[in-house]
């Protein structure tokens, strides 16, 4: 019958097959990178009142300096036929700050290094042309784009699938019932867990701890009352009740409970320093995507409250154990997001070289100009060596990759691949296995068989990817219809 895949066709030509990795990168190079750069925009060298602040950073179109150091613009098809990396000049401002005071006249712009250019994305120059201009500049039309050209190797970005971050998981694990979340901010991962054992008590993990730590003990340096923890949990008070009164820290202060952290924190260290220790576990390590400031540390003791009572209602069976394996708490880390997380990565190293060159120039009694300290081959290097091999900060492999060419529908399988971080040594057996909610999302028979089955999987043919919303206009919205109560 003709008329058989009139959706899918209909569909296929009013949608490109690989848009999310586009979308996802068009909104790296549109938000991320401006992100990335206000959480790392001031370069402060061991050097007395001096500092340069970033101010901004701008992108232009893909361009190469030939021999006779003309530059020209590139093709994608002439950077494969001569190894060259698809990339777009990176330029930032800056301004230097001489005793707290911005010196606005000597502000300026700099190259920095070079950014690897997704094909068909808003910085690449085959966006929007039509099917005649693409033959005319010697590419193929029916090329989907979503892949980057790095010294004449096409490679894709797989995305990653993991737990999603900032939301709490409750499972029932061999040491007890388990709240877990894996809170997550623009540069920094941190797992918190609560656990309620067997006799209903509750002991707290954060990254630097090494063993569990008596709930009450950190709610108490966190701030919290003893009347308030009654008050707070309505269904499992009787936890918490027992939790309080076997507490050695049920009669303590703020302060003796901060202190009391900081002794178990750093042993035979002097009280100043273990103060301040306790200080940074409390403000940096616990829940950091709710702040990182003294005045946030109420909203976490009510967070781990919350944590707690998710534990309580799942061990009395008021509420069912979270499904790891349930597709809505996974999230896929797009080319996008995994741009972002190089290019933070990339730019504290950068951040590091500015710094050692701006000290050795006082150092040797020369006179200290920005322009000649930045060294634009340190980003570069960075970002091209993970692309090349697909090593990732965060420790991942295998991340970049060739892209497959063996024929057209090996490409766009290719570009819609999606990769669990699990070891593929282990057996996982229910993380292999289909899972109902992939209906619509995931393709349930396609995937690789041996030690990759069920982990490395492809998106399903009408499938779509969000690429992320900006949160702080979705909470905005919520105080204004009174859904969420205001701090």
């Amino acid at each position: 019958m003709e008329n058989d895949h009139l959706v899918l066709e209909s569909y296929l030509t009013s949608n490109s097959i690989v848009q999310q990795q586009v979308e996802s990168y068009n909104r790296f190079i549109r938000m991320g990178i401006n992100k990335v750069l206000e959480s790392n925009n001031l370069v402060e060298p061991e050097v007395t009142n001096f500092a340069i602040k970033f101010t901004g950073i701008r992108l232009e179109k893909p361009m190469i300096i030939e021999s006779d150091s003309s530059t020209k613009k590139v093709m994608p098809n002439e950077a494969i036929a001569r190894n060259l990396t698809y990339a777009a000049p990176m330029y930032i401002t800056y301004v230097p700050v001489v005793s707290g005071i911005e010196k606005k006249d000597a502000a300026g712009e700099a190259f920095i290094g070079e950014m690897p250019v997704m094909i068909k994305s808003d910085l690449c120059y085959t966006k929007n042309m039509t099917r005649d201009q693409l033959i005319g500049e010697g590419e193929d039309p029916d090329d989907p784009g979503g892949y980057f050209i790095i010294k004449g190797t096409e490679r894709v970005l797989v995305g990653i699938e993991d737990l999603a971050p900032n939301r709490i998981m409750t499972t029932k694990e061999k040491s007890g019932i388990v709240s877990k979340v894996f809170s997550t901010v623009v540069n920094f991962r941190a797992r918190c867990s609560v656990t309620r054992d067997e006799y209903g008590i509750y002991t707290v993990l954060f990254p630097t701890v090494s063993k569990g730590m008596d709930l009450i003990l950190i709610l108490k340096a966190l701030g919290m009352q003893t009347k308030d923890l009654t008050s707070e949990l309505l269904e499992v008070r009787n936890d918490l009740l027992l939790n309080t009164d076997l507490s050695v820290a049920k009669d303590i202060s703020q302060k003796e409970a901060i202190m009391e952290l900081g002794r178990m924190a750093a042993p035979s260290q002097t009280k100043e320093y273990q103060e301040k220790r306790a200080e940074v576990q409390l403000d940096t390590y616990i829940l950091p995507h709710l702040g990182s400031k003294p005045a946030d540390r109420v909203e976490k003791g009510r967070y781990l409250l919350h944590m707690a009572e998710r534990c309580s209602l799942v061990a009395f069976k008021h509420v069912k154990q979270d499904d790891k394996d349930h597709y809505a708490n996974k999230r896929i880390k797009l080319a996008g997001d995994l741009m972002e997380e190089l290019f933070n990565n990339a730019m504290k190293f950068f951040i590091k070289d500015i710094k050692y060159h701006i000290e050795r120039t006082t150092a040797r009694g020369r006179k200290l100009t920005v322009r000649t300290n930045i060294n634009p081959d340190t980003l570069t290097e960075k970002i091209l060596y993970s692309m090349g091999t697909g090593s990732w900060p965060a420790g991942q492999t295998g991340v970049s990759q060739v892209l497959e060419r063996t024929n057209l529908i090996s490409s766009l399988a290719h570009l819609r691949r999606v990769k669990s971080p699990l070891s593929k040594k282990h057996p996982h057996f229910k993380a292999r296995d289909v899972h109902g909610t992939y209906l619509g999302k995931i393709c349930a028979s396609e995937t690789p068989e041996g030690t990759d089955v069920g982990l490395t999987k492809y998106l399903a043919l009408m499938a779509k990817i969000t690429v992320g919303a900006e949160t702080k206009q979705l909470e905005e919205k919520l105080k204004e219809l009174k859904m969420v109560e205001e701090a």
